[in-house]
């Protein structure tokens, strides 16, 4: 049994805030191509970014291609030069939405030049010219590029590598708004992140960025934070409030729930239909338990991307056990449960539900990955026909286990019992 006040980092939520479906910048029918160098090649902030659009807009019918290569400039690299890439890893996909990250690789780890500034800027521009040229309407996200990691160790050089980043996004930001791009600024949180995690944990806060440049995965948490947020995706998964106060307990609030069955015998008891699924974060945090848990405390991300507030006013002064489907979830006293819990930090029905969905997601990525990397792009000299009939059915395997997250993301009522613990 665990005690509510053990666990409040995360746990509190006061924010009922949030932007509707109509809100989100993807749409039913969207294609998403995921463009840029080894960073976006790792597939973590992408994965999680198409995790949480499959949790949290179960209905919305939007495909996801990670289509990043390390070692990419704007100019291309080991997978090809940018007309290639482009050909080849975007406009094939016939994308309604691209998102671009590109910059580590082209300040060539040094101090900033007009030269490299011009080379990245004139081959940014021309990325998106020729998408532009070949795809009418796509809309595309020019991302700000992730930093390199100045904050847990000292710089190489006066100013820092970073600040090369940051300038290249400056740049993006002026670009963009120029020419009608979307821009997700993936530097200035994850800096922001980063410093308070040195506050907090010096030793552990280098294992966010291990080798300054590619961060682990709950930095990537950060950086999906980031791109989710330029698209207006809402914070809240579900955020319900009961008044307990008297022999009739009502509902004095629901935001995408629907509560039925609500009683006080034998303790508080209802019914909950959600319209979403949390992201499995206590799935994660078991996984990535100490680097995790450090940047969920140094940052807003529960806050701002997984809010699951449940609220009970009214009840009398102790401590209560909440079970969801017979299952204990935690215990907290009545002044948690009156500011609110945030069931998103808690291992519930709704998070193991979620926790299949970003498996499935992390397969269907893994199927794809392998059929371009292993047979579409080596073997496309020799032009074999078992290599196009090898392609198809990692084609046809990728879509089955796209169709089964599609169901498992279908949220399901739940039964809830609040009691006292005696």
């Amino acid at each position: 049994m665990r005690i509510g006040i053990g666990i409040l980092c995360g746990l509190l939520a006061v924010s009922f805030c949030g932007f509707s479906a109509d809100d989100f910048s993807l749409k039913n029918g969207d294609r998403v191509v995921f463009y840029g160098d080894s960073i976006t090649d790792q597939r973590l902030y992408t994965v999680i970014t198409e995790t949480y659009v499959a949790t949290r807009y179960p209905d919305l019918n939007v495909s996801f291609v990670h289509s990043g290569w390390g070692g990419d400039k704007v100019t291309g690299g080991a997978g090809g030069a940018v007309d290639v890439r482009l050909q080849r890893d975007v406009i094939a996909y016939k994308p309604t939405v691209m998102t671009v990250m590109l910059g580590m690789n082209d300040g060539l780890y040094r101090a900033e030049t007009e030269t490299t500034d011009k080379a990245f800027f004139d081959g940014y521009r021309h990325i998106v010219s020729s998408v532009k040229a070949a795809l009418s309407g796509i809309r595309i996200t020019a991302i700000e590029p992730s930093p390199y990691d100045d904050v847990t160790r000292e710089p190489n050089f006066p100013g820092g590598y970073n600040q090369v980043m940051i300038s290249f996004g400056k740049w993006i930001a002026n670009y963009g708004e120029e020419n009608g791009l979307n821009v997700a600024d993936l530097n200035t949180g994850v800096v922001a992140m980063l410093r308070k995690a040195e506050e907090l944990d010096p030793v552990h806060a280098k294992e966010i960025i291990p080798d300054r440049v590619h961060p682990s995965f709950p930095g990537h948490l950060i950086m999906a934070e980031e791109l989710l947020k330029s698209w207006n995706a809402r914070s809240v998964v579900a955020a319900v409030t009961i008044d307990a106060s008297s022999s009739s307990p009502k509902v004095e609030s629901s935001d995408h729930a629907t509560i039925s069955d609500l009683s006080n015998q034998n303790g508080l008891q209802w019914t909950e239909l959600d319209d979403a699924l949390p992201l499995p974060f206590h799935d994660w945090e078991q996984m990535r338990t100490r680097t995790l848990s450090l940047v969920l405390r140094s940052s807003n991300v529960s806050r701002d991307l997984n809010d699951e507030p449940l609220k009970v006013t009214g009840l009398k002064s102790g401590v209560y056990t909440l079970k969801i489907d017979g299952q204990s979830v935690g215990a907290f006293n009545n002044e948690q449960l009156s500011q609110g819990v945030n069931l998103a930090a808690l291992d519930t029905p709704m998070a193991q539900q979620a926790a299949e969905v970003y498996d499935l997601t992390v397969s269907h990525c893994t199927v794809h990955n392998d059929a371009w990397r292993n047979m579409t792009v080596p073997l496309a000299k020799y032009n074999l026909p078992q290599t196009s009939a090898a392609v198809q059915a990692a084609d046809a395997l990728e879509d089955a286990i796209v169709q089964k997250r599609r169901s498992a993301a279908k949220p399901v009522p739940h039964k809830y019992e609040l009691s006292p613990l005696s």
